[in-house]
C-alpha cells in the first residue's frame, strides 16, 4: 500500500541513518577481524582492524558533536516520565492495578536505555584499542567489551526484526514512519511530528 507523503511522519533523517550504518559496518568489521582468526579462519586482519577501529572512533566523535549541537540531544536521555512509564509497565506485565505506561516520545525507556550500554560498551572499546595502538596490553578489557558488543548486537537484531517492531526497522531504512504507526506508539506531546521526508 503506497503512503501519501502527507501520512509520513520523519522518524529518522539521511545522516542519521547512514550515520547508523556505516556504525553497523564499522562493528561488523572490527568483529568479524577480531574473531574469525580465534575460529581459525587465517588472514591477514590486523591492519583491516585497526583501520575500522579508527573509522568506528571517527564515527563515535561525530555523532557525539552532532548530537550535542545540532539534534535533540535529549530525546535520548532517560527522564522521569521514561522511569514512571517504565514502572508502569512493569506492573502492568504484572496483572498490577494502576496507571497505564505513558507513550513515549521519539524513543522508548528501552531504547534509552539500550543506546547508554551500547555507548559505554562503545567507548570502552575505542579508549581500550587506542591504547592498545599505544602498545598498552589492555586486551582483556578490552575483548570483555568486544564480546558484550556481540551480545548487544544479537540484542538488537532479535528486536528489529520482531513482527511488532517492523514498523521501526522499516524506518531504518525509508526514513519515515506512517502516521498510524506514529499515533499508536507516540505521544504526540512528547515528539511533535515533522510532516513529509
Amino acid at each position: 500500500m503506497r503512503i501519501a507523503e502527507s501520512e509520513r511522519v520523519e522518524r529518522h533523517r539521511l545522516p542519521d541513518r547512514l550515520y547508523h550504518w556505516m556504525m553497523a559496518a564499522a562493528v561488523l568489521t572490527l568483529l568479524g577481524t577480531g574473531f574469525l582468526p580465534i575460529l581459525g579462519w587465517k588472514f591477514e586482519w590486523v591492519t583491516a582492524h585497526w583501520i575500522a577501529g579508527l573509522v568506528l572512533a571517527a564515527l563515535v566523535a561525530g555523532h557525539i558533536l552532532r548530537a550535542s549541537f545540532w539534534l535533540d540531544f535529549w530525546s535520548m536521555v532517560v527522564g522521569f516520565e521514561d522511569l514512571r512509564s517504565g514502572w508502569c509497565a512493569v506492573g502492568e506485565a504484572f496483572d498490577r492495578k494502576g496507571p497505564r505506561p505513558l507513550k513515549p516520545g521519539k524513543y522508548s525507556l528501552l531504547q534509552k536505555l539500550y543506546h547508554v550500554a551500547i555507548a559505554c560498551v562503545v567507548l570502552a572499546l575505542v579508549a581500550t584499542g587506542s591504547l592498545m595502538l599505544l602498545k598498552i596490553d589492555i586486551y582483556s578489557i578490552h575483548d570483555f567489551c568486544a564480546m558484550s558488543v556481540i551480545t548487544l548486537l544479537i540484542a538488537h537484531v532479535y528486536f528489529a526484526l520482531r513482527p511488532e517492531k517492523l514498523w521501526m526497522s522499516r524506518s531504518m531504512i525509508r526514513g519515515w514512519i506512517s502516521d498510524t504507526d506514529y499515533h499508536t506508539h507516540h505521544d504526540p506531546a512528547r515528539w511533535p511530528q515533522t510532516r513529509g521526508r
